[in-house]
């Protein structure tokens, strides 16, 4: 078998958006300034994230804990939880929308390898989650998924192709079982 010869291998020019000054940088902030913030401080750490490009709405809650790899590939909408331990693995775009919480150790992750390439090539593919949904903990995202608004995907769930909104998902892959409704 003739598979990846990984000394073949290498990024694709601009694939990380800003240059590599940038990018260093950008760790710097984070392990010294995002990550070993106070709980309480979500402002400082939205404020850090728009100084990298990120896009970030009114009143988002970023918890220390989260780890974002570009943020200048991120959007997160008004009022939205990424909580402790969530990896925003940005090496696409990810969008967030409003409301919408990404519950403890869930991980997005908008690039993937080519395994049938010699080189192993790297390639990325924006994840977008609606408004109001909720991923529970441990939620994995793969690359090019779409979760429509309203949507709840369960604890431990794998998501690999697009969900509907307004429907409750869970399982490895991820599939509806259920709408979501909503108690008045």
């Amino acid at each position: 078998m003739n598979f990846q010869e990984l000394k073949t291998y290498k990024n694709p020019k601009g694939f990380r958006g800003r240059s590599s000054l940038v990018v260093q940088l950008w760790w710097f902030v984070y392990y010294f300034l995002f990550k070993p913030s106070p709980q309480i401080m979500y402002a400082w750490r939205r404020f850090l994230l728009r100084i990298f490009g990120a896009k970030i709405g009114v009143k988002v809650i970023i918890r220390p804990s989260v780890q974002i790899t570009y943020p200048w590939k991120v959007k997160i909408g008004d009022y939205s939880w990424i909580g402790d331990q969530v990896v925003l693995y940005s090496l696409g775009k990810i969008e967030i929308g409003s409301n919408t919480v990404i519950s403890q150790r869930s991980y997005l992750a908008a690039a993937t390898h080519d395994y049938s390439s010699k080189s192993f090539d790297i390639f990325s593919q924006k994840i977008y989650v609606g408004s109001k949904c909720w991923l529970a903990t441990d939620v994995y995202i793969g690359p090019s998924v779409s979760i429509g608004d309203g949507t709840v995907v369960g604890a431990r769930s794998s998501v690999f192709k697009d969900l509907p909104s307004q429907k409750i998902c869970v399982g490895n892959p991820a599939k509806p079982i259920k709408s979501r409704s909503l108690k008045l």
